[in-house]
């Protein structure tokens, strides 16, 4: 359940990004930190043995959307 909200979460950042792309350019601080966020928790998830799954594969949405996110914000 818990995984399935993360990616939820990072999923929402689409509208943002079209907003972005319209020319209604948001704030890249919070895309940035929650891209931050999600690195780390990939990285722990990789580097747990087994790898724990489930956190890599929810966190993985959060770096691309939320680097996605921060690029166009910064125009």
């Amino acid at each position: 359940m818990a995984s399935c909200l993360s990616v939820l979460m990072y999923v929402s950042y689409i509208p943002q990004i079209a907003n972005n792309l319209a020319g209604n350019y948001g704030s890249p601080l919070q895309p940035f930190v929650a891209m931050v966020n999600c690195v780390f928790w990939t990285a722990y998830g990789l580097l747990e043995r087994p790898p724990d799954m489930p956190i890599v594969v929810a966190n993985v949405p959060g770096i691309v959307l939320g680097c996605i996110t921060f690029l166009i914000a910064l125009h």
